[in-house]
């Protein structure tokens, strides 16, 4: 398979020409192309050695190299003998894949930074993440996290050799409109990219040639593979509750999560460590409710009203067995549960267009008061501004939530996402909801 070039490629070359390159840390959830992109840095240098902790140990017993002992120079010698391969600094890359199966290994990353600084060493693995929780503070300082996404709507573009609409599209903002002709093919485009979604394989499948109907039977397969490894996230929960509970999660998407909706069977604590584990796997991202009167907006969160995201447009509409067919009608926007989809793409565009250097979070405001309630369904910070996001299925609908926020919080603008082309009105800035990757990145 083609690597197809992504965002991330960029800070992990920055990683590599930085003098002080500490061990890195590749996150994310499974198949968001996390080996490959490693694999891919790996050719900028003199050679490149994988372990595979799950695969390798069963031949090479490579788990008990780190197991024996936390001293890095006699790790390399042994890891040089197992690979038959050199290790240097300066001209190797040490990748330790799926390294939560060897927790002496991710203890042993500090170690590399401390006594071989010349050596590239990256770490990832599909879930990384639950071991991470077991020992949080092992490498504070010394060892520096990147995470990764499934394709955001611009590499998608790339990926698909439409670099100079991407481009296009990137140089917009409300004061500058697309052509009518440009705006319509973006759309067209887009459309297909909320089915098709992220994810490398399916992205590239798609890129390569092939149909939708590919493109959905390989999300089905992705869809049992996430399924599958419901087992491997706690032996203590049950398979069935976590599917029971993402199941939930999904159908709730795009509303304040409810937990007397989520299960008739299971209590609040056992749906809550449920969304927890989820969380940690990177299936699913929190929408929390922020007051939003100042900065930094974690500052004044309510964490009894979140609404939650699932990690890709593609495995969401695939699991809710969403016709396909009906995105290309024409009256397209305004089939049953696009509202939710097209809001949960701008959340995941928002989070892409993030740093990839730290966890990020992503929030909501509401106001429920008697005879008047409003929401609006993501509040950011640009800059040292506070800025709130509504989202719109179509090209209309109202925005009382948005002027009743400006109002009471005396904020400047806002902004809305819809399938309209650019343009501002009042106190509104307009992005098409596929450009919501714009938006971090504007200036006024």
């Amino acid at each position: 398979m083609t690597y197809i070039s992504r965002k991330i490629d960029e800070d992990l070359l920055t990683w590599k020409s930085s003098t002080k390159h500490k061990p890195l840390l590749l996150r994310g959830a499974r198949q968001v192309g996390k080996s490959s992109s490693v694999r891919e840095l790996g050719k900028k240098f003199h050679n490149i050695v994988e372990i595979n902790f799950e695969r390798d140990d069963k031949e090479l017993n490579v788990k008990s190299v780190f197991e024996r002992g936390l001293d890095v120079k006699r790790i390399c010698d042994e890891l040089s003998a197992l690979y038959k391969q050199p290790i240097r600094g300066g001209e190797t890359l040490l990748f330790l894949d799926e390294i939560q199966s060897c927790i002496p290994a991710i203890l042993s990353l500090r170690y590399f930074y401390e006594e071989m600084p010349d050596l590239h060493v990256i770490a990832a693995g599909s879930l990384l993440e639950f071991a991470l929780e077991e020992i949080p503070t092992f490498g504070v300082g010394r060892v520096r996290s990147l995470f990764m996404y499934p394709f955001s709507f611009d590499e998608y573009l790339h990926a698909l050799h439409y670099d100079i609409l991407a481009n296009t599209i990137k140089s917009a903002a409300p004061k500058k409109p697309l052509s009518d002709a440009i705006h319509h093919k973006a759309v067209e485009l887009w459309l297909k990219f909320i089915l098709i979604g992220g994810l490398p394989e399916v992205v590239s499948t798609y890129a390569d040639g092939g149909s939708l109907t590919e493109c959905q039977q390989l999300l089905e397969e992705l869809a049992t593979t996430y399924y599958n490894d419901f087992a491997k996230y706690k032996e203590k929960v049950p398979t069935s509750r976590l599917r029971e509970i993402f199941t939930a999660i999904i159908h709730q998407t795009g509303g304040k999560f409810t937990y007397k909706h989520a299960s008739q069977n299971a209590t609040h604590l056992q749906i809550k460590e449920c969304i927890n584990l989820l969380t940690l796997a990177g299936l699913i991202y929190p929408v929390t409710h922020t007051a939003a009167n100042g900065l930094p907006l974690g500052a004044e969160i309510n964490l009894k009203y979140r609404k939650y995201l699932i990690f890709d447009t593609g495995i969401y509409q695939n699991i809710l067995g969403l016709d396909i067919s009906n995105f290309f009608s024409a009256d397209s926007l305004q089939q049953v549960n696009k509202g939710s989809l097209i809001e949960m793409f701008v959340g995941l565009e928002l989070l892409k267009s993030m740093s990839n250097y730290s966890p990020q979070n992503l929030f909501y405001w509401h106001r429920d008061v008697q005879g008047s309630s409003a929401e609006v369904d993501y509040v950011i910070q640009k800059d040292t501004t506070i800025v709130p996001i509504e989202v719109k299925a179509g090209s209309r609908g109202s925005m009382q939530s948005m002027f009743q926020f400006l109002s009471d919080k005396n904020y400047s603008y806002g902004i809305r996402c819809a399938l309209e082309n650019f343009s501002e009105y009042d106190k509104i800035k307009v992005y098409p909801a596929y450009a919501a990757g714009n938006i971090r990145s504007a200036t006024y």
